[in-house]
């Protein structure tokens, strides 16, 4: 027991204190890494370009009749935030790769890592599948075809969630080896001793109600209707079902990822602590951030969203903010030990 506890102390150099010799002037960048700078970069262009036009104006890629063309706070205080959030993927990505960046507070490029990690995984996941359902099935309708009114054209989907995806694996690829220069040490060895029991409760709470809501997502995801209300239901495809598909599968990664890191045992740490980070950033992130924007005016025109679908919201939400609770937990065990 106490050689596998002296595999985990942390390297204080490692920790980003800032304090003096605390680490290298700056992260050493090859050619890779430096590309996926770029390429990270360069994919936020196509959003901030669309919703800067929209805020001065523009109507690229807005159709006739489209709610986005009526006047109102509601809107263009959604493109401000939109764009600033896109905005600040740039400042990730410079701090991920610029000296300055190991300098900052380890909190400060985690919460924003973490947001990111949550928005985008679903994105990268599951727009890459429709693409593959439309293309075996060229009848199968987009998630905007079934909209009561039109909302924006077709081409608008394929060039922002593009770039969207293009950013989650450039992202992805500049924060793994950044957090294993930085953090490494936390993520060696095995999982070791079980977390205290009230974590242990956490985690079950967390994997409890991961089950349940993944349980309605896969039953919208194979053709189910029941709770969506009328105008959900109506434009329902396999389309939107894969966008549930891989709701369910983020939760319950959260839940099992929640469950092994308070248990312990002789695993390598890595899986569940991925696990655990995709899942429940995934599972916060999507429930919170539909939650809030079913609260105001709906951008597509449509009904608002039924207490069943809230609920549901709501239910990711717990999730993620119970398994993220067990994730920073163990963090902390492996920075005590």
């Amino acid at each position: 027991m106490n050689s596998t506890r002296a595999v985990h102390v942390p390297n204080k150099t490692s920790e980003g204190s800032g304090g003096s010799g605390a680490r290298p002037p700056g992260p050493a960048l090859g050619t890779g890494r430096r590309v996926l700078r770029g390429v990270a970069l360069a994919a936020t262009a196509p959003y901030l370009v669309l919703k800067s036009a929209w805020l001065w104006g523009s109507r690229a890629g807005i159709p006739e009749g489209s709610p986005l063309l009526e006047p109102g706070m509601f809107l263009t205080l959604a493109n401000v935030v939109t764009l600033a959030m896109d905005a600040c993927l740039i400042l990730l990505v410079l701090a991920l790769t610029r000296p300055w960046g190991t300098r900052l507070p380890p909190w400060l490029l985690t919460v924003p890592a973490f947001a990111a990690t949550g928005l985008l995984t679903p994105i990268l996941t599951a727009f890459p599948a429709q693409l593959l359902v439309r293309a075996a099935d060229p009848g199968a309708r987009a998630p905007a075809e079934g909209a009561v009114r039109p909302f924006l054209d077709s081409w608008v989907f394929t060039v922002v969630y593009t770039g969207f995806t293009v950013q989650g694996l450039a992202l992805a690829g500049l924060f793994v080896p950044y957090a294993r220069e930085r953090w490494g040490r936390r993520w060696q060895g095995v999982r070791g001793r079980g977390l205290p029991s009230p974590t242990g409760v956490v985690a079950g709470a967390a994997a409890g109600c991961a089950v349940l809501v993944a349980g309605v997502h896969v039953y919208w995801a194979f053709g189910g209707t029941g709770g969506m209300g009328a105008e959900r239901a109506a434009a329902r495809s396999a389309t939107t079902g894969v966008v549930c598909g891989v709701h369910a599968i983020c939760l319950l990664a959260a839940g099992a990822g929640a469950l092994l890191l308070a248990r312990g045992g002789s695993g390598r740490v890595w899986r569940p602590l991925a696990l655990t980070w995709t899942g429940s950033a995934a599972a916060l992130c999507w429930g919170l951030w539909p939650l809030i924007a079913s609260l105001g005016t709906q951008l597509d025109g449509g009904e608002h969203p039924s207490g069943t679908v809230r609920l549901i919201y709501a239910g990711q939400m717990i999730t993620g903010v119970l398994a993220a609770a067990v994730l920073a937990r163990f963090l902390t065990s492996r920075r005590e030990a």
